[in-house]
């Protein structure tokens, strides 16, 4: 197995430790508990991942990304997605400029989607045309327009936003549009001493103010590193291992997901798993990626990617029971 045998290798290492460390103890200013969420979306950001959170109202979750950006000092747009939302309010137009010689041009304003880190927030509010103008941009780090291809900044993150309980006026995320999210992240309740701690926060006169952390230069260092950190051929053989049995056209599939399930996570999923262990570890200070990384990653990589079968949805079955039964029957060889 591959080491990282640099000596900057290894300080790099050490600094995404401190680092992590660091923008937690920030985040303790404006955000009570959370700290899984929090670790979640670190884990995405250095593996130049995009994030779904899904929660309800007034769980933080806009007031997390804004706090995480200026924490990373990066340039941040946030994007309300709403019916009427048109795909151009996302990318940007083009207009028609005058020049001086009284000849006309056409000329490209960039829209919102041109930020570091750009919130999409309730993105399941705008219909699929609308959600679609975000897929080049996840994937390709671009956007074409009038026959032309415009760079977006690096580094390039989307955190969406979705409200899971309510269902009128919204419109689901395409399979395609959900499988370029690295991780879907499940925001939850916090816990009575922290709502206690929330109320006392956010009821006072105190204002915080967040110290940038990271430059966008360092961001884009420490993805490189991450890409870096080795595997061993056990850990990889989990993560396809854990993969190919959330399909239930396999055959080595095991009985409940063939009965729960119509579709499985694909190749990108496998990817997911091993690129998330090892940001996992090394923001632990840790030099190699394990088993238990991997396993630790799973549910976000892997919740959004599975499609239950009628019986699961009339059953109320959700894909994290799925995978807490798959985890606990996919062994590392």
């Amino acid at each position: 197995m591959e080491k990282l045998e640099s000596k900057q290798d290894l300080e790099l290492v050490a600094r995404l430790s401190e680092v992590n460390a660091e923008i937690k103890q920030e985040l303790k200013k404006v955000i009570v508990g959370q700290e899984k969420v929090i670790e979640e979306v670190l884990i995405s950001l250095f593996c130049k991942g995009h994030c779904l959170l899904v929660g309800v109202p007034g769980l933080a979750k806009t007031l997390l990304i804004e706090s995480i950006s200026k924490l990373l000092d990066l340039k941040f747009n946030r994007i309300q997605f709403t019916p009427d939302l048109m795909p151009s309010d996302i990318t940007g137009t083009e207009i028609i400029q005058q020049e001086k010689t009284g000849e006309r041009s056409f000329r490209f304003i960039k829209g919102p989607v041109f930020a570091n880190i750009v919130l999409a927030d309730e993105i399941n509010r705008t219909p699929p045309k609308t959600q679609s103008a975000l897929l080049q941009a996840m994937q390709e780090y671009r956007v074409s327009a009038g026959g032309e291809t415009h760079h977006l900044p690096l580094p390039f993150f989307v955190l969406a936003t979705q409200n899971p309980i309510e269902q009128e006026g919204t419109y689901p995320l395409p399979e395609a549009q959900l499988d370029r999210f690295f991780f879907n992240i499940a925001v939850n309740y916090p816990s009575r001493e922290e709502e206690k701690e929330i109320v006392r926060q956010t009821t006072g006169a105190l204002a915080y103010e967040l110290k940038p952390v990271l430059t966008a230069a360092e961001i884009i260092q420490m993805q490189e590193l991450v890409r870096r950190v080795p595997v061993s051929d056990h850990v990889i053989d989990y993560a396809v291992d854990l993969t190919a049995k959330s399909r239930p056209q396999e055959a080595a599939s095991p009985d409940f997901v063939k009965e729960l399930l119509v579709w499985g996570a694909g190749p990108r999923a496998s990817q997911a798993l091993i690129i998330g262990a090892k940001a996992k570890a090394v923001l632990a200070g840790r030099f190699a990626a394990s088993v238990a990384d991997v396993a630790a990653v799973a549910p976000e990589v892997l919740r959004h990617r599975l499609v239950l079968s009628f019986k699961a949805q009339a059953d109320g079955v959700t894909p994290d029971q799925i995978l807490l039964r798959l985890l606990e029957t996919v062994k590392p060889g």
